[in-house]
C-alpha cells in the first residue's frame, strides 16, 4: 500500500495545509539571492516543527535575462542551456544545504505544469506543439530530460531530498489518461536511474477517481490517480485540494 500525501489545501479562509507529516510550500525560497535569507526560512520552517517542504527545482526562461535576475534553464531549439551559476543552481544549493542544516526534508517538482517561473510552456515556446502535446514531444522531453539529470544527480546523495516530483500538477486536458501514464511510466523509471536514494512521485492533484462524478473526480483533465498510483517507480501519491476553486463544500467533501 502506497502513503498518499496530502500536500496542499488552498484557498480557504483559516484553513492550513493538512498533511501527514506536516509538510508546506514555499514557491520562492529557491530563488532567494541572499544565502542568509535562505538560512533564516530555513530556520523558521524547522522551529515551526515542519518534517517536510515542497520548494521549486525549475525556473525555466525563453530568453536570458539580464542582471542578477535568478534563472535555472533556458530551453531553445538552437542550443539549450542549464544555469549553474550563481545565479542558477547554485541558489537550489543553498537551500538544499540550509535543510541539511536543520533537518528538513525536500520535495522538489521538475517542471511547473503552469505557466509560473516558465514551465511547460517554456518548452512549448522553444519546440513547438502545446502543453497536452508536451509529455509526447521528443526535443521537449530530450531536454527536460536533460535537465533532470542536472538536478537529480546533483543532490542524490543529499540526506535533504524527501521526493522528486516529476511535474507539479500535470494535466492534460481532454487526453486519455494514457498519456500521462506513460509518461509518468518512463519518466520515474529515468530518475529512479539516477537515484536509488530517493523516493519519486508524479505531483498530479489526485484528479481522476471513482466517486460522484462531480469535477475533481472526473477524468478530463487527463489523470487517473489510482492507475497512476500502480506505477511501480512511483513511492506515493499526492492530493492538492482547492475547494474553492472546484465549488465543493469541504465539510461534505473532506469531512476528516
Amino acid at each position: 500500500m502506497k502513503l498518499v500525501l496530502v500536500s496542499i489545501l488552498a484557498n480557504l479562509a483559516n484553513i492550513q495545509a493538512l498533511a501527514v507529516p506536516e509538510p508546506s510550500n514555499s514557491y520562492s525560497i529557491s530563488f532567494l539571492t541572499n544565502n542568509a535569507d535562505v538560512d533564516l526560512v530555513m530556520d523558521n520552517v524547522a522551529k515551526a516543527g515542519l518534517k517536510i517542504f515542497r520548494v521549486w527545482g525549475f525556473n525555466d526562461v525563453n530568453a536570458v535575462p539580464s542582471g542578477n535576475q535568478v534563472w535555472y534553464q533556458h530551453p531553445s531549439a538552437s542550443g539549450s542551456q542549464i544555469n549553474t551559476g550563481a545565479n542558477g543552481l547554485q541558489r537550489l544549493d543553498a537551500v538544499v544545504a540550509a535543510a541539511e542544516k536543520k533537518g528538513v526534508k525536500l520535495i522538489i517538482p521538475l517542471v511547473n505544469h503552469w505557466d509560473d517561473y516558465g514551465g511547460m510552456n517554456a518548452y512549448v515556446k522553444a519546440f513547438g506543439g502545446s502543453k497536452e502535446t508536451w509529455y509526447t514531444n521528443s526535443q521537449a522531453q530530450t531536454q527536460y530530460q536533460a535537465y533532470v539529470r542536472a538536478v537529480v544527480s546533483r543532490y542524490k546523495n543529499s540526506p535533504a531530498i524527501f521526493a522528486w516530483e516529476l511535474a507539479n500538477e500535470p494535466r492534460c486536458k481532454g487526453c486519455s489518461t494514457d498519456v500521462i501514464f506513460q509518461w509518468a511510466q518512463a519518466t520515474s523509471q529515468f530518475v529512479k536511474s539516477l537515484d536509488v536514494n530517493h523516493m519519486v512521485t508524479l505531483g498530479d492533484e489526485g484528479m481522476g477517481l471513482p466517486d460522484d462524478g462531480s469535477y475533481p473526480y472526473q477524468y478530463g483533465e487527463g489523470t487517473d490517480f489510482v492507475k497512476n498510483l500502480g506505477i511501480k517507480t512511483l513511492d506515493f501519491g499526492t492530493f492538492h485540494m482547492y475547494p474553492d476553486h472546484w465549488s465543493v463544500d469541504l465539510k461534505t467533501w473532506s469531512p476528516g
